[in-house]
């Protein structure tokens, strides 16, 4: 019997799609100083822009998992945890962990510089695992994809989490470190280095972009 492989090195828009993580408003154009700044710094935007670039060039489809939680709580599971989402005080009962964007805002919508076009898919998502009852992983296969390239944040959450969620499904992964990000401490190094690279490939958007074909 055959083998079933991701062995190609290439990354054709045939059977390569690129994932656009939580690639919001609320997220890539804070409210909070000290963030535009750490984003900015890492050119993360640019980034994303210029992969995304090179994928429309070869006529790759995007998808993008975004966060779209009710503002009444009503999809929400609150749960006790050691620290809230920035690993500081937080977690109890007094106060849990909530989702940050709620469908329908401002800070939910899709950054307008990296945008959908005709063509690309915005997969509606309520937990990390943007494979976690959707219909991501069914939007994948009818079009043939058996390869991601993933970028957004947070690397430490929502790209971990589909991460996992993308092998256990047999997709190959491309990583893209340099879009990606994660403000905890040395977490998106730590991903980039010590674990994703035992689930796939890590890479540069310009690394990234050079693999792309039609």
């Amino acid at each position: 019997m055959a083998r079933i492989s991701r062995l190609n090195k290439t990354l054709s828009a045939q059977r390569t799609g690129v994932i656009m993580f939580d690639a919001l408003n609320g997220y890539l154009h804070p409210q909070n100083p000290e963030k535009v700044r750490f984003l900015e710094e890492r050119s993360i935007l640019p980034n994303m822009q210029r992969l995304l670039a090179g994928a429309r060039a070869v006529s790759m489809t995007a998808f993008y998992p975004a966060g779209a939680h009710a503002e009444d709580g009503s999809d929400t599971v609150l749960r006790l945890t050691d620290t809230d989402m920035d690993l500081n005080a937080g977690g109890g009962p007094e106060k849990p962990i909530k989702p940050r964007f709620f469908k329908g805002s401002k800070d939910a919508e899709i950054a307008p510089e990296v945008a959908p076009v005709e063509g690309d898919m915005v997969i509606p998502k309520r937990r990390w695992n943007a494979f976690f009852q959707t219909d991501l992983d069914l939007q994948l296969r009818v079009r043939g994809i058996d390869t991601i390239v993933i970028c957004g944040g947070s690397t430490d959450v929502g790209i971990a989490s589909t991460a996992f969620g993308a092998r256990d499904l047999d997709y190959g992964i491309v990583f893209v470190k340099d879009c990606s990000y994660s403000m905890r401490g040395d977490n998106n190094q730590f991903f980039m280095e010590r674990v994703f690279p035992r689930m796939g490939r890590v890479m540069t958007a310009d690394e990234a972009v050079a693999l792309m074909t039609p």
